[in-house]
C-alpha cells in the first residue's frame, strides 16, 4: 500500500486564476472551473472565492446581492469577469464612494482564467463581522 502524496499538482498556466485582495495583500491561486461552490454569492464570484480561502468579504445578506457590505473595487481583470446586470447596478447605486471600477464581490463572477486583483474600500473592512476573527493591523 502507497501513501498519497500531499504535493498539489501544478496549475496549467492556461487554466490559472491568481486573485490578490488588496490591502491584505493576500493571493490565492487555483485551477479554471475547479472551484467547490461555497454558497455565498454567484459561482465563482469574488466573494465565492474570497470564501473558498478564508478570506474576509463581508457579505450581511449571504450573497443574494440584497446589501453592499461586499462592495469592491477591481484594479485589475475587469476584461475577465462578468457584466454587472441590472440587479447589481441598482444596489450599487446605494454603495458609499462608488467608482467606475465598483463592483459588489457576491455578483462579480471570474468567466476566464487570468489575474485579477480587487480591493476592499477602507470603510467597508469591518473585521470583526460573523463571528470573524482580527485578522489585519487595526490601523491600516
Amino acid at each position: 500500500m502507497t501513501e498519497a502524496s500531499n504535493e498539489k499538482k501544478p496549475i496549467p498556466a492556461d487554466k490559472l486564476v491568481r486573485v490578490t485582495f488588496e490591502p491584505e495583500g493576500r493571493t490565492v491561486e487555483f485551477e479554471f472551473g475547479t472551484l467547490p461552490y461555497d454558497h455565498h454569492g454567484k459561482p465563482m464570484s469574488f466573494l465565492d472565492v474570497a470564501e473558498n480561502f478564508d478570506v474576509f468579504l463581508d457579505h450581511a445578506c449571504g450573497g443574494s446581492c440584497a446589501c453592499t457590505t461586499c462592495h469592491v473595487w477591481v484594479k485589475q481583470g475587469e476584461a475577465g469577469i462578468s457584466e454587472a446586470d441590472d440587479d447589481e447596478l441598482d444596489r450599487l447605486d446605494m454603495a458609499a464612494d462608488q467608482q467606475l471600477n465598483s463592483r459588489l464581490g457576491c455578483q462579480a463572477v471570474i468567466t476566464q482564467p487570468g489575474s485579477y486583483v480587487v480591493e476592499i474600500p477602507r470603510w467597508n473592512r469591518n473585521y470583526v463581522s460573523e463571528g470573524k476573527p482580527l485578522t489585519l493591523a487595526e490601523n491600516k
